[in-house]
């Protein structure tokens, strides 16, 4: 609002400064990421068991000393084959192979929730300033209390998908999200809703699909192998924004032109994408709360290993015990 206002820097000038901003956050992150630990389970992978031990036993001492109670002792082990890299053909082999009803949720759930946030982000203004007469310069202010409801939504739920469980939250949110998004849909139809009230209503729509969509990151970064898993979050991510964050904003685009009824089958449609999504992970969602993440998915090595003695189509149901003490083969 500050960059974008033409009294306090030229309208050619304020719109860079905004656009260059990504790359001061950009350069804010890699100092922030310099502080940040790898994962143990990456250190391992990739040859590095002495600092996965050693970051291990530090938190593990953080959490001794918070609750003052001693955790138990872990006595099972796993065996996998360090490696430097997984290429892109074995994760999309293991993907399509091992897991395909899980790719088929990851796939789901990902291109709800980016149809829905990139049509709603990327138009609201349009719809803000060219269906309900809003003025172009305060447009932007509406869409704070959205912010707010996204921020909120992780915060205060966020708890119960590892209480509750995650099948039950994630196809709660979704859905939920989706019929207050058929009901924002009517209600605009119907000419019923002006500036502040539609805002109201995406603020709480918001408040459920950003708790769903959180979620949607964390399952597909623990329902996969290990050796995979930070590359299926940016494969899901990658198709899923492709598929319903591009084409989104270009149908929504198109129904501004030709008017409010239009607008509102958008949201249908948007709507009817993240209960489907929510009906999918009710079928095919893997309950991973309060569980390991070898648990849930056996690594690649021993799933390599374990094919001669009993190979299997899929093995997204292969239980595994949980709880494991890694150690070089």
């Amino acid at each position: 609002m500050v960059l974008l206002n033409e009294n306090l820097f030229p309208a050619d000038l304020g719109w860079r400064l905004a656009f260059g901003l990504g790359a001061v956050f950009g350069v804010a992150i890699l100092l922030v990421r310099r502080n940040v630990p790898e994962s143990p389970r990456w250190m391992f992978i990739h040859g590095k068991e002495g600092q996965a031990e050693e970051l291990v036993q530090e938190i593990e001492s953080r959490v001794e000393d918070s609750t003052d109670e001693q955790l138990e002792e872990v006595d099972e082990d796993i065996t996998i084959r360090q490696r430097k890299s997984t290429g892109f053909g074995e994760i999309a082999r293991t993907m399509v192979t091992s897991y395909p009803r899980r790719s088929v949720l990851g796939l789901s759930l990902f291109i709800g929730q980016a149809f829905l946030y990139n049509s709603v982000f990327f138009t609201f203004a349009l719809v803000l300033s060219e269906i309900l007469g809003v003025e172009t310069a305060s447009a932007p202010w509406y869409l704070v209390p959205l912010a707010i409801g996204n921020f909120l939504g992780p915060l205060l739920l966020g708890r119960f998908f590892d209480t509750v469980g995650r099948r039950v939250m994630i196809t709660t949110s979704y859905v939920v999200s989706g019929l207050l998004l058929i009901l924002t849909g009517v209600l605009f139809s119907k000419g019923t809703l002006n500036a502040t009230t539609l805002t109201l209503m995406w603020c709480v729509v918001f408040f459920f699909a950003s708790a769903g969509a959180s979620a949607a990151y964390l399952t597909v970064g623990e329902i996969f192998p290990m050796e995979t898993r930070a590359m299926a979050i940016a494969f899901f991510y990658a198709v899923g924004t492709g598929l319903g964050g591009i084409i989104g904003p270009v149908l929504f685009g198109r129904f501004i032109e030709q008017g409010r009824e239009q607008v509102a089958f958008g949201y249908y449609l948007g709507a009817g994408l993240m209960i489907a999504a929510g009906l999918v992970e009710l079928v095919l969602g893997v309950e991973a709360a309060q569980r390991s993440l070898e648990d849930i998915a056996t690594p690649l090595t021993t799933v390599e290993e374990a094919e001669d003695a009993a190979p299997a189509a899929s093995r997204e149901e292969a239980p595994a015990a949980s709880g494991f003490r890694w150690g070089p083969p």
